[in-house]
């Protein structure tokens, strides 16, 4: 069985338009290993592990301020 890996357009692109962030907004919220690449992925749908996920969402969570879970950035 093979596992789907594109998963199209995820709520993280809507909600980095919506704050008016990029990629390098991100990457310099976080302390640690995260790069431009990865947020592309994750905003294109991309399939992550759920570390990376994980990573995204401690960024993403820094640069607004706010408080936002897995589910609210990734539909799978």
């Amino acid at each position: 069985m093979e596992i789907e890996r594109n998963l199209g357009a995820q709520p993280l692109a809507e909600l980095l338009t919506k704050f008016e962030l990029k990629a390098h907004d991100l990457v310099a919220a976080s302390d640690e290993q995260l790069t431009h690449k990865l947020i592309s992925r994750a905003s294109k749908g991309r399939r992550l592990t759920d570390r990376s996920k994980a990573k995204v969402v401690r960024a993403f969570n820094l640069a607004t301020n706010q408080t936002f879970e897995t589910r609210q950035l990734f539909n799978y």
